[in-house]
């Protein structure tokens, strides 16, 4: 949660991108990821040559005989020199920097420098530079991590992406996103991917949730929509796991470069220090991922439709649309007994086309589907109203149950504005998820229920939980029709003699 400070900071910084000309929030984000980079190398460069005087090593800094491209060189110039020297001098260096060591850099072939005037850089430049002092003053005061801060400020920046809902790009709700990680239940040793992951949201999500595994309980809290955190990590002794959890767990995918840059930023500041992003269209034939990955979390595109030439013949549809392409390509993805997340619109559900029911057929004969949780139509607004589900699922299991969740409510109005609400249902579905080995046999006029797979095929795999759910339907009592008769009469009589009294006052 940031302070009140850093958000009006941030919010400063928004209104000077969009007083000049910047009113694209995904490519304002571009903009200010690249300056954060800047800012980032120079001081973990910083950081490492002082680590290496202190064990006496030898380190080549990348700066080395070019001081004047440091951010802070530079950020003291004069602002009519400092725009062509970002521009011309510093935004060319970091593009030619590459190899393993700078995942971000690898990224940035086609990146294209925007901001337009001297006064636009310098301002950007001064804000981040207050931003970062005051993630510095509350880390020195507040026993704050400066990851977890630094984390929160750009996840701050990517809301904007929530309220424009520009290009498509949209971000998954955190909450959504952390409820997904703690059904699916990610761990230290697992490699976990994202084929569409866009600002990196659900890799973030699963660092964090399994930092907060291996945090004591005396560091754990509650947040505000019943999850449990915990980012201290401090169960985790061995530093090869720090290291392979930051730099050999976290793999996504996305057709969009800047997105991938994006994300990459997100990561990064989140603290996972060599993430493995890349562009790529992970639908197409020239894909070739396969039984890869421990965890798969996902919230894919809904309602593309993709060139049928372009489409990967080896998923195994007849179909262009993405959402029940993007399904078949996470269970290719999975290695046996890997773990899926996945939302999906409820067309995926029950949809009566034959790619549907095929999706369907698959699911269940290579996998074991463990949950569907049906989700309010809500919770992706404003900028999407369609109602959906996550699926649960486990490659080369077997079905014999599946467990559904009717979540009417996910702490937040269903409206527009997306206010704070009591109503929360993620706290129970948690619990419920953990106890259902418990629950077989509940009634389906609960919130959760068990539905046997011969049920489901009878049903030509429908997976809709409204097709199972039994409604509790209250018995109305109602007036004898005498009564309601008389009730009409008198009523009449009332009316006609007002109307009298009304003609007698007109004469």
């Amino acid at each position: 949660m940031l302070s009140a400070v850093l958000r009006s900071k941030i919010d400063a910084l928004w209104n000077k991108l969009y007083a000049n000309g910047l009113s694209n929030p995904l490519t304002a984000i571009d903009q200010l990821s690249y300056l954060l980079f800047i800012k980032r190398l120079d001081e973990e460069d910083r950081t490492r040559q002082q680590a290496a005087r202190f064990r006496n090593e030898r380190y080549t800094s990348l700066f080395a005989g070019r001081d004047e491209l440091r951010w802070s060189e530079f950020c003291h110039l004069d602002p009519e020199a400092m725009l062509p020297h970002v521009r011309d001098k510093v935004f060319p260096f970091i593009k030619s920097l590459g190899g393993k060591d700078e995942p971000y850099a690898r990224h940035m072939k086609d990146a294209v420098f925007l901001l337009p005037t001297p006064a636009l850089l310098d301002g950007a430049i001064k804000s981040i530079d207050a931003i970062y002092e005051e993630i510095e003053r509350e880390r020195r005061d507040g026993g704050h991590t400066f990851h977890d801060l630094q984390g929160d400020v750009y996840e701050y920046l990517l809301s904007e992406l929530s309220t424009s809902g520009k290009n498509g790009q949209f971000r998954t709700p955190r909450h959504i996103i952390a409820m997904i990680c703690a059904l699916v239940d990610p761990d230290l040793r697992d490699e976990i991917c994202d084929p569409a992951c866009g600002t990196g949201g659900f890799l973030v999500g699963a660092y964090q949730y399994i930092l907060c595994k291996h945090t004591s309980a005396a560091e754990r809290w509650t947040d505000e929509s019943g999850i449990e955190r915990g980012l201290l990590g401090d169960q985790i002794a061995d530093e090869s796991a720090w290291q392979r959890l930051r730099e050999r767990t976290f793999y996504g995918f996305d057709i969009d470069p800047i997105m991938v840059r994006i994300g990459l930023m997100n990561l990064m500041l989140h603290g996972i220090e060599r993430p493995n992003l890349e562009n790529a269209a992970t639908l197409s034939k020239h894909f070739k991922e396969e039984a890869r990955y421990d965890i798969v979390l996902a919230n894919p595109p809904f309602k593309g439709s993709l060139d049928a030439s372009s489409v990967d013949a080896g998923l195994g549809l007849s179909t262009r649309k993405t959402e029940l392409l993007f399904v078949s390509r996470i269970m290719k993805l999975l290695r046996n007994g890997g773990r899926a997340g996945v939302i999906v619109p409820d067309g995926v559900l029950f949809g009566s086309s034959k790619a549907h029911t095929d999706l369907r057929k698959q699911l269940i004969a290579n996998c074991e589907l463990e949950a569907v949780v049906s989700m309010p139509g809500g919770v992706f607004r404003p900028y999407a109203g369609v109602s959906t589900a996550v699926l649960v699922f486990t490659k080369a299991g077997k079905t014999e149950h599946v467990w559904f969740y009717d979540m009417t409510d996910d702490g937040f109005s269903l409206d527009d504005k997306r206010q704070k609400v009591a109503e929360n249902d993620i706290p129970d579905i948690l619990r419920r998820w953990k106890g259902r080995d418990s629950e077989r046999d509940i009634d389906r006029t609960a919130k959760s229920f068990f539905i046997p797979l011969a049920e489901i095929k009878a049903n030509s795999f429908d997976l809709s939980i409204n097709r199972y759910r039994q409604r509790v339907h209250e018995e109305v009592k109602h007036d004898p029709p005498k009564d309601l008769i008389k009730r009409l009469r008198d009523l009449e009589a009332a009316i006609s003699k007002e109307l009298g009294e009304l003609e007698g006052m007109l004469g």
